[in-house]
C-alpha cells in the first residue's frame, strides 16, 4: 500500500461514518476541509481505542503508540499517514498526547454526569487547544464543554448505553465560539443524539437542503 492510498484509507473510513459531511463542509474553505478531515480521522482512531470490545491491552499499546507519534511530531517527525497533513502544522501535539490516558478512564462506569465531565476535561481542552491552532476560533470553557459532550456521547453509543443521554444534551451547548469544522461536527453528533433520545434510533437522513440550512446556520456562529 502506498502512502497516499493508506492516507485516503483513514480520511474515507471517516467520511463513511458521516455521510453528511460533504453538505456541512460545503462552508469549510476549501483549502481546509483535508486538514479538517484528516484531523477528524485522528480523533475516529482515539473513539475506537476507547471504545474497544473484550481485552483493552491491544487499545493501551495502540495509545501508547499514538502518544509517542505525537510527541513526534512536536518535533516535525511522522510516522503514520495522518501525520503527513497534520504534522507540519504547529499545534500542542505533546499536551494532547499527555491527555490520551483519558481514554482509557472513560471506559470505566462514572457515577454520575458531573463525574464524566470532570473525567473528560483533560481531553477536550487538549483537543480544543489543537483545533484552535489547526483551525482558529476558541478554547475556552464552553468549548470544552462541548467537546466533552460529544466524546461522552460516543462513549455511550459504544457502551450501548442511553440512559445519561437527555442529560447530556442539557450540557451541551448548541452554540459556542469554536472552530468551524469542530461546530459543523458537532452539529451532526448532536443531531444523532437527539434522535437517539426521542426513538432509540440513528437519525433518520435529512434533506440535502435542510441540512445545508442547519449547516450555514452553525457555520454563522
Amino acid at each position: 500500500m502506498t502512502a497516499s492510498t493508506a492516507l485516503d484509507s483513514f480520511l474515507d473510513k471517516w467520511r463513511e461514518r458521516w455521510p453528511e459531511w460533504p453538505v456541512a463542509e460545503t462552508f469549510v474553505p476549501p483549502a481546509r476541509r483535508q486538514l479538517a478531515v484528516a484531523w477528524f480521522a485522528l480523533l475516529q482512531e482515539f473513539e475506537d481505542a476507547m471504545n474497544i470490545a473484550g481485552d483493552p491491552l491491544p487499545a493501551n499499546a495502540k495509545l501508547g503508540w499514538w502518544s509517542e507519534e505525537l510527541r513526534d511530531w512536536s518535533r516535525r517527525r511522522s510516522r503514520h499517514p495522518l501525520g503527513r497533513l497534520l504534522e507540519p502544522h504547529a499545534a500542542p501535539w505533546a499536551e494532547l498526547a499527555d491527555a490520551l490516558p483519558v481514554l482509557g478512564m472513560l471506559r470505566e462506569p462514572w457515577p454520575d454526569l458531573d463525574a464524566a465531565f470532570v473525567r473528560v476535561q483533560p481531553l477536550a481542552k487538549a483537543i480544543a487547544a489543537v483545533e484552535a491552532a489547526l483551525f482558529g476560533g476558541r478554547a475556552d470553557e464552553a468549548v470544552a464543554q462541548a467537546i466533552g459532550a460529544q466524546w461522552l456521547a460516543a462513549r455511550m453509543s459504544g457502551a450501548g448505553q442511553g440512559g445519561d443521554l437527555p442529560g447530556l444534551l442539557e450540557r451541551w451547548p448548541p452554540r459556542f465560539a469554536a472552530s468551524l469544522p469542530r461546530r459543523l461536527w458537532a452539529l451532526l453528533a448532536r443531531d444523532r443524539v437527539q434522535a437517539r433520545v426521542r426513538s432509540g434510533d440513528e437519525p433518520r437522513r435529512i434533506s440535502r437542503l435542510r441540512l445545508l440550512w442547519r449547516a450555514w446556520n452553525a457555520a454563522r456562529g
